[in-house]
């Protein structure tokens, strides 16, 4: 093993002081560099340059609109083995192919955590390792499913601090509890943790709806069709507003009142606060097949009151 792949490797142990995926963006940058940088075999796949291919250019390969969904799976099936049976440096090469998605993942975790955010990042580190070393490489979107194994743990890490007693003076004291949105992003990794819609869903979503990637471009790198991807955001997002409406409107128990003779009658007030809005969501889901454009349309408008992302000004869900 040269001296620059030792000092990448040695990087991932760094300094405590350095964010840990600062780190491994250090280390993964030892590792390209030089006459000799880490790279693969593109003769192995079809649509990448017939040569050895650095893992810096192969990032921005997989990163491109262009690149066939096929590509991207194959590419990292070879790469979660590379990791698998030769582990350091190409374990590395891992988390530097990933680091575009894990840095943004952290950025809008570490944005609601008021302590080091050096605790998300190992925790989505962690997380998108622990990924790496038992994925199944044969189902396809590979990427997708080791990027949202990452922000479980990222949001579970937040999650737990976020609910943890707020230290007030010399002792900890009962605190107001989080509000129950958070940012888009953090909203749909607890649905798919709480298994209201999967990663897929939440890809597509959070891929069409705030990306503002367009249902028909998600669907040509998807290997499904644009209107079967129109109906499989619909459902999801049904499934997300049913989701969150309950979880605004929590239960609420159901008490009585006494009257002058000492009788209890039920008191008008009482009962599940979010009867009518469960009714009404569980409406929704149940109907969502007898839907047409329109219902769609309706569909993102809630999200978006729900999520708090920008509405789509288009006119078509196939936009």
């Amino acid at each position: 093993m040269s001296s620059t792949r030792s000092a990448a490797l040695s990087l991932t142990t760094g300094s405590a002081a350095a964010l840990p995926l600062d780190v491994a963006r250090t280390a993964f940058g030892l590792l390209i560099a030089g006459p000799q940088p880490l790279s693969i075999d593109g003769r192995l796949f079809g649509s990448l340059s017939q040569r050895r291919v650095p893992l810096d250019e192969l990032r921005e390969r997989l990163l491109a609109q262009d690149c066939p969904q096929t590509t991207r799976d194959a590419v990292w099936a070879h790469l979660v083995l590379l990791s698998r049976s030769h582990g350091q440096a190409w374990t590395v090469g891992c988390v530097g192919v990933a680091l575009p998605a894990l840095t943004r993942m952290a950025a809008t975790l570490s944005a609601r955590f008021a302590a080091d955010p050096a605790d998300i990042h190992a925790e989505i580190l962690s997380g998108f390792l622990h990924a790496v070393a038992v994925v199944d490489v044969r189902r396809p979107r590979i990427m997708l499913r080791l990027r949202w194994a990452a922000y479980r743990a990222g949001h579970a890490a937040l999650r737990a601090a976020l609910d943890a007693p707020t230290p007030i003076g010399d002792g900890f004291h009962s605190a107001e509890p989080p509000p129950p949105w958070g940012h888009p992003d953090l909203v749909l990794a607890r649905a798919v943790a709480d298994e209201v819609i999967t990663a897929w869903e939440a890809d597509l979503i959070g891929t069409t709806r705030l990306d503002r990637v367009s249902v028909r471009s998600y669907a040509a790198t998807s290997d499904v069709s644009t209107a079967a991807c129109a109906k499989r955001r619909q459902r999801a997002e049904r499934r997300l507003v049913a989701y969150l409406r309950d979880d605004v409107h929590p239960p609420v128990r159901r008490r009585t009142r006494r009257t002058i003779g000492g009788s209890a009658t039920p008191n008008p007030h009482s009962g599940r606060a979010s009867g009518a809005s469960r009714r009404s969501a569980h409406r929704h889901v149940q109907n969502e097949r007898d839907l047409g454009t329109s219902g769609m349309r309706t569909s993102h408008l809630e999200v978006s009151r729900c999520m708090r992302f920008p509405s789509d000004s288009s006119s078509t869900p196939l936009a």
